[in-house]
């Protein structure tokens, strides 16, 4: 039977390089904590893993150009530290209005919302921001309409008075996510309500 350490690095190679962030909870099936914690240890000090940060280790992409190892990716980061933390997070409301394409400006910054405590990581050669939301907006953790809700947050009220929200909106939102939006749509601030159920109006229209 092969070594943890070998399982361990078998497990994160079937990733690919660079793929990957993980955290000794990820591997518990293949040995216990101070077994996996020894062979991470291991295989960080041989060179096989890299240590991302403190229990994070990746199998890093040497980049042929740069003639360097790539820092390892800031969403896999993330995803390993609210995996690690057990925390359940919404999308940078930025970063969910840039990628539905109701702007066109970049985060300098990126900002998750948490159920977990406010607070700033650094991490992988990444600052990381977690910002703490209360029960009411984390209803929207890990559900379908989670980008729009956010982007309309970030947008704010004045965003009812841009007529190109909602037809932009309604056309990249899939039925999935309008109807997710529309069933819980009374959790939504009051100025976002109209907006959100003319969003979902399309919602039948099998996108």
């Amino acid at each position: 039977m092969a070594s943890v350490a070998k399982r361990i690095l078998r497990r994160v190679a079937a990733h690919g390089k660079g793929r990957w962030v993980c955290t000794p909870k990820d591997l518990l099936d293949l040995g216990s904590r101070t077994a996996v914690d020894t062979a991470l240890s291991r295989l960080a000090k041989a060179g096989k893993l890299r240590r991302v940060d403190r229990g994070l280790y990746d199998l890093p992409y040497f980049n042929k150009v740069l003639q360097d190892f790539n820092v390892a990716g800031r969403e896999e980061v993330v995803k390993a530290i609210v995996r690690r933390n057990e925390l359940r997070t919404l999308p940078d409301g930025l970063v969910a209005a840039n990628g539905l394409g109701v702007t066109n400006a970049v985060p300098a910054k990126v900002t998750y919302t948490t159920d977990g405590p406010s607070r700033t990581l650094a991490a992988g050669g990444w600052e990381i921001r977690f910002q703490h939301a209360g029960p009411k907006l984390m209803l929207w953790a890990d559900r379908p309409a989670a980008p729009v809700v956010q982007a309309l947050r970030w947008l704010g009220p004045h965003a009812s008075k841009d007529p190109k929200v909602v037809p932009v909106l309604r056309k990249r939102l899939s039925s999935r996510a309008k109807r997710d939006l529309l069933r819980n749509v009374n959790s939504l601030p009051p100025w976002a309500r109209p907006l959100a159920r003319a969003i979902a109006a399309a919602a039948g229209d099998g996108s």
